[in-house]
């Protein structure tokens, strides 16, 4: 017998098998993945071609953990994560991107991280 914790995690493997059947990042067109702990997010921009990451962000690093800390709203901070996300890619000449959702239902602060990177300028 599964935990419910351990079904949670299974179905989500599972839908994130099935997203990345779908989605492949290119150098044209890189994969925007994203990663959502209890307490944090990561995402990355990545080309599988290549297999490289070309840039990244998380709550977790300092300067953006003193960006961060000045919102007190959880959905906004996403929010920001999303908009500092794609000034870096922007700084790399990154434009367009296809989203990861990571398995992750399109909601919350997977929805506020696409929102931000989105009028940051990432096209996707």
């Amino acid at each position: 017998m599964r935990s419910i914790a351990q079904q949670r995690r299974r179905g989500r493997d599972l839908r994130h098998k099935r997203i990345r059947r779908r989605i492949r990042g290119s150098a044209e067109q890189p994969r925007l993945a994203v990663y959502r702990s209890l307490r944090h997010m990561y995402a990355q921009i990545i080309d599988d071609e290549s297999a490289r990451t070309l840039c990244a962000i998380s709550s977790l690093e300092g300067g953006v953990q003193e960006t961060l800390a000045a919102e007190k709203a959880r959905l906004k901070r996403s929010r920001i994560l999303g908009k500092l996300l794609a000034q870096r890619a922007k700084e790399k000449g990154i434009q367009r991107v296809a989203f990861d959702r990571g398995g992750y239902l399109y909601h919350g602060h997977i929805k506020e991280l696409a929102e931000g990177a989105r009028e940051g300028g990432l096209e996707f």
